[in-house]
């Protein structure tokens, strides 16, 4: 190499080797920082691309999940309600039976009108309260039921249907004018409650079916959002254990990049001994 005091091409060649080799560290560092090897479009535009489609798929289908989780929530709660008036209908049951009863008296038969309509307010209470955020499938006020969002698009729900468990209705055929104060309404009120108590078996045999079907969906739901962040991952994720070797030796590399730029800068000092004493 000719030796030159205008132009040091050792020091030009070791200056840009060690700013490629800084540029590459500074490149490792980022992907050992943030995690990513791709971190934005400059990286890699195509990969970038279809994993910011992906992670919008994911947000989508958290909202899918949100929606899915309220609807087995009210379900939850509608029910534990509807368990909770079938117990009260089978206490129903055992005073009813004993209205039939003709040698009762007339304070006994008050007495048992009184636990029955305490009863029957018990179950309006239950219907008035199985509500969850605002949603309530045994008050009647829900006709149509209520839908949920079933994909990333919102192009597909889920229903989970109402069913009216208020008195005096077409399940619960049982009111509080109904009586247990004499035997003919000891008679009817056995009839309705016979009535009501297969009409409410059937209709929490339904919610139960929807509200397993729901929480499966849900479940679907849950592993696809883990296949798409498994999958976004595969793209853009940096492998740290190959980074950190990388980085190890592009740490080397500068420090013997620097100690060469140095040594090539000497060179003129070398050429101007040659003209000394």
């Amino acid at each position: 190499m000719t030796n030159s005091v205008h132009t040091n091409v050792a020091a030009q060649i070791a200056l840009q080797n060690l700013t490629t080799t800084n540029t590459r560290l500074a490149d490792v560092q980022s992907r050992v920082s943030t995690g990513l090897k791709v971190q934005g479009a400059k990286d890699n535009a195509a990969i970038w691309a279809i994993a910011q489609t992906q992670r919008a798929d994911v947000g989508a289908l958290g909202a899918v999940k949100q929606s899915l989780d309220r609807a087995t929530s009210i379900a939850d709660v509608a029910l534990s309600a509807g368990e909770s008036i079938s117990d009260l209908l089978n206490q129903l049951k055992e005073k009813v039976t004993a209205a039939k009863d003709t040698s009762l008296k007339t304070q006994s038969r008050q007495l048992l009108d009184a636990d029955f309509k305490a009863l029957l307010r018990a179950i309006k209470s239950a219907v008035d309260n199985a509500s969850f955020d605002g949603g309530n499938l045994l008050n009647g006020s829900l006709t149509g039921g209520i839908k949920f969002l079933a994909n990333a698009d919102a192009s597909a729900f889920v229903t989970l249907s109402s069913r009216n468990l208020s008195l005096g209705g077409s399940i619960m055929e049982l009111s509080l004018s109904d009586s247990l104060l004499s035997l003919t309404g000891a008679t009817t009120a056995l009839t309705k409650l016979d009535d009501s108590i297969t009409q409410l078996n059937a209709a929490l045999g339904e919610i139960g079916a929807q509200a397993k079907q729901i929480q499966a969906h849900n479940t679907f739901v849950s592993k696809l959002v883990d296949t798409l962040e498994s999958g976004i991952g595969n793209l853009v994720d940096a492998d740290l254990a190959k980074e950190s070797a990388r980085l190890q030796a592009l740490q080397v590399q500068q420090q013997l990049g620097a100690q060469s730029l140095s040594i090539a800068n000497q060179a003129p000092q070398i050429i101007l001994s040659l003209f000394q004493g």
